[in-house]
């Protein structure tokens, strides 16, 4: 065990030396454009933080490798944040004065914290697939960028998907269904639309909340088996998920009627389940595991294949290593647009690349070119809607690997899902007294 936590953190550390050493400040060369980056490669989190990371980085050497930014290079600095909030804050205090691009959190607690912060300090956020749902809209949260999917989104196809099993939405009605979440603002998101769909459905809403990191969880399993539930939604992280599903196994609730959220539908969390996880289903946050696609194996090509991969070969191309490369490269297309606007060549300002964010026009074309055909669909984003796509798919875990188990592309219902937003939001601003934007503020 010494050994192994000796060779753990020596991996750590070697990765901080290797980012620090290609990752001058942003004001070391006149042409480079500054990205701040929160990991969390230690902790009870490490074992899914690390690959986003990894490919997050990796996207990053890519580009530079590539040439840059339209001639811009990439500096970058990774932050260790272990997945706490008050950490969180600290990293983005410490970097954001060094002319920060934008911020990724990665984490739905330090999104709360650090959406006080960005309007002042005008940096914006992106928050792929996680953060604060409401902040889809747009003129509501100028800063905010939950792209490709929020946690309402993320629970509103989840329960498409059983109606949809059942023979349709008046087949819900009577059915069990039983929210296993993370109890921190991460595993509350989905509640309210939830609520809201077990009133439309007539379903029944258990909540059943797991104390962080998530290992123990015998008292939830043992109501899960006394309540009997026809469903059961997994929104964990980390260890949590790996320990949700061994107790589904030793208590004998049938995997294939456990769905779990983007974050609980990778290598990580299925891997010490091995073949006990077969029939384990999650939701795909537009992508899955994708070693064949063309960004990939350009990656393997650019970055590994000339000793610059930031973690294991073997892991390029899985889930989590697929999901920072698209979150990094979301925010790289967010600088080229503002380039097209502010000047290409030129280092963007937070402000600018806000804009950029603002009017991403990453069509099938464009995606393709990047490399990107086949692994997510187009993005597209205004002034109102910071979301930019709703769409996603569901994998099976088949006990050695993840698959698609149908060719049906699901997107979250808006009739449901904009008078929530729009609620919340107005809710928001009520409370920190702040106005909606004016169409005058959209265009600048």
């Amino acid at each position: 065990m010494k050994l192994k936590h000796i060779a753990t953190a020596a991996a750590v550390c070697a990765a901080g030396l290797a980012s620090l050493a290609t990752a001058p400040s942003a004001f070391a060369q006149a042409k480079e454009q500054f990205f701040p980056v929160l990991v969390y490669r230690t902790g009870a989190y490490a074992p899914n933080g690390v690959p986003f990371a990894n490919g997050y980085v990796d996207y990053l050497k890519y580009v530079n490798a590539k040439g840059g930014m339209n001639g811009v290079k990439i500096s970058f600095e990774e932050c260790e944040t272990g997945y706490a909030t008050d950490k969180g804050v600290e990293c983005y205090e410490r970097l954001k004065g060094k002319g920060a691009t934008v911020f990724q959190p990665l984490s739905t607690g330090i999104t709360f914290a650090l959406t006080e912060k960005a309007p002042t300090d005008k940096i914006p956020l992106i928050t792929a697939g996680y953060g604060r749902a409401d902040s889809a809209d747009g003129l509501a949260f100028k800063w905010n960028f939950p792209l490709l999917g929020s946690y309402w989104t993320a629970a509103d196809i989840l329960v498409q998907h059983i109606a949809k099993k059942e023979g349709g939405a008046a087949n819900l009605k009577g059915k069990k269904i039983a929210l296993v979440y993370h109890d921190s603002p991460f595993g509350k998101e989905p509640i309210a639309l939830l609520q809201e769909r077990s009133k439309m459905h007539g379903f029944d809403l258990q909540l059943l909340p797991v104390a962080h990191p998530g290992v123990e969880q015998k008292a939830t399993w043992l109501q899960i088996r006394q309540n009997r539930p026809d469903y059961v939604f997994l929104w964990g992280w980390g260890v949590m998920n790996s320990a949700a599903l061994k107790e589904a196994v030793a208590t004998g609730f049938p995997r294939e009627k456990m769905y779990g959220v983007w974050w609980s539908g990778a290598e990580p969390d299925v891997k010490d389940v091995g073949a006990n996880a077969k029939g384990y289903n999650a939701l795909a946050m537009q992508h899955g595991a994708e070693p064949n696609s063309k960004i990939v194996q350009d990656i393997l090509k650019e970055v590994h294949g000339k000793g610059q991969g930031t973690g294991p070969k073997d892991e390029v191309g899985q889930v989590l290593y697929m999901r920072g490369m698209i979150s990094s490269m979301m925010a790289v297309e967010g600088v080229k647009r503002a380039q097209e606007k502010f000047g290409k060549g030129k280092v963007m300002t937070g402000e600018q690349v806000r804009w950029g964010l603002e009017n991403l026009a990453l069509d099938q074309k464009k995606l393709d070119t990047l490399g990107f055909a086949g692994v997510m669909r187009p993005v597209s984003t205004s002034c109102a809607d910071h979301l930019g796509a709703s769409w996603a798919r569901l994998h099976t875990w088949d006990g050695a690997k993840w698959s698609f188990s149908s060719s049906d592309w699901y997107e979250a219902d808006n009739s449901i899902l904009k008078p929530l937003v729009k609620a919340s939001a107005d809710k928001y601003l009520a409370e920190k007294k702040l106005q909606r934007r004016e169409n005058a503020d959209c265009s600048s």
